[in-house]
């Protein structure tokens, strides 16, 4: 279970958190550190796709992979933008507000696991679509230059974060009205 090839996938985007940060450290040029921070996220992003393909192509999914896999795909996020913050590229509201809403909804999901009402707050495509919005701004702002001498990733970066950040509010409130019925009955 905890050593199956789709777990190690999901282990190694917990592994390049580190490394995706201490490229910064390297005593290299800028646009170099870029493509290398750049490279990695994009392969580690990547293993997200390929791990829960492989657990059911092998039959290898388990309670831990599941649990796993989205803790592994905030981290990842979570560390990348606060490099962004340090880098001036991510504005710290924005970071705060993707990652407050990460600590919410995974508090209120385990919070309905527990009363047993998990499947009111069952992934969304809402969810589904920030992730997916924020997997890729996240490489382009990394990157922060031309990319084919035309694509301006920093533009085109900050354009999909801000959109990453109304659908991170958008989901938020989704699975929070969702919820609302278990809320008020418990604060009874």
């Amino acid at each position: 279970m905890f050593l199956t090839l789709p777990t190690l996938l999901t282990w190694a985007r917990i592994v390049a958190i580190p490394l995706i940060v201490g490229v910064y450290a390297l005593p290299i040029d800028r646009p170099t550190q870029n493509l290398a921070a750049t490279v990695m996220f994009v392969l580690f992003a990547l293993t997200d796709w390929a791990d829960g393909w492989l657990a059911r192509k092998l039959n290898q999914t388990s309670s831990f992979g599941a649990f796993l896999d989205p803790v592994a795909d905030k981290f990842l996020v979570c560390a990348s933008l606060l490099v962004l913050v340090h880098l001036t590229r991510v504005d710290v509201f924005v970071a705060l507000v993707i990652i407050g809403r990460e600590i919410a909804i995974s508090a209120l999901r385990e919070w309905m696991a527990q009363i047993g009402a998990s499947r009111s707050v069952a992934v969304h495509m809402l969810g589904k679509l920030k992730t997916v919005t924020q997997m890729v701004a996240i490489p382009f702002l990394l990157y922060d230059g031309f990319l084919f001498t035309v694509i301006d990733t920093r533009w085109w970066g900050t354009v999909l974060i801000l959109v990453a950040t109304v659908l991170t509010i958008w989901s938020m409130v989704y699975y929070l009205r969702k919820a609302l019925p278990e809320i008020r009955a418990r604060a009874r």
